[in-house]
C-alpha cells in the first residue's frame, strides 16, 4: 500500500481554474505557510480525450491522497462527469473532504454538490488561513467524528475565524 500524503483538489476546470492556480501560488510563495501536496502534479492522462483514460489516472492520484478539497463555485454542483465521480471516490475511500466555498460562505449553501450533502464534510470560505487550518485540523477531527458515527455538514465557529484574523 502506498503512503498517502497528498491533497487531491477537485474543481470546475472550465470556470474555477484561477482559484486552483491561486492555491498553488500560495503554496509556492515563501510568505505563506499553506502546505499541501497537489495530487494533480503526480501524472497526466496519456489520452485526455478518453473519459476512462482520465479516470484511470485520477484513480492513481487518489491512491496517494490523504484528503480532498473541493472548490465549490457557481457550476460545481452541476458537474456530473468528473467532479461528481471524484467526490464519490473520495467518499468511498473514506477521505476527509473540505468544501471550499468560492462565494465566501462559511457553511454549506445551495452551491454544494448534491453528492456531498449530508456527508461528513467541513465547509470554509476561499481564504488562505482557514483553508490551511482545515488542512491541518480536519483529518483528525474527521476521524474522531466518523468513529463516533457522526455525519452531516460541519463548519468552524467564529472563534476560529477571529483567532486566524478573519
Amino acid at each position: 500500500m502506498s503512503y498517502r500524503n497528498k491533497t487531491y483538489i477537485a474543481f470546475d476546470g472550465d470556470n474555477d481554474m484561477h482559484y486552483y492556480r491561486l492555491m498553488t501560488a500560495w503554496k509556492a510563495n515563501d510568505g505563506f505557510s499553506l502546505n499541501f501536496h497537489n495530487a494533480h502534479d503526480l501524472n497526466t492522462a496519456r489520452d485526455s480525450s478518453q473519459e476512462e483514460s482520465i479516470k484511470r489516472q485520477l484513480r492513481e492520484r487518489f491512491a496517494n491522497s490523504k484528503m480532498l478539497i473541493v472548490l465549490i463555485g457557481e457550476n460545481t454542483r452541476y458537474l456530473t462527469k468528473f467532479v461528481k465521480w471524484e467526490l464519490e471516490v473520495a467518499l468511498k475511500l473514506g477521505l476527509p473532504i473540505v468544501g471550499v466555498n468560492l462565494n465566501g460562505s462559511r457553511k454549506i449553501d445551495d452551491k454544494c454538490p448534491p453528492t456531498i450533502k449530508n456527508e461528513l464534510v467541513i465547509y470554509v470560505p476561499f481564504k488562505h488561513n482557514i483553508i490551511e487550518f482545515a488542512l491541518d485540523n480536519w483529518p483528525l477531527e474527521f476521524s474522531r467524528l466518523r468513529n463516533e458515527g457522526k455525519s452531516g455538514d460541519y463548519f468552524y465557529n467564529q472563534h476560529i475565524y477571529t483567532r486566524l484574523g478573519l
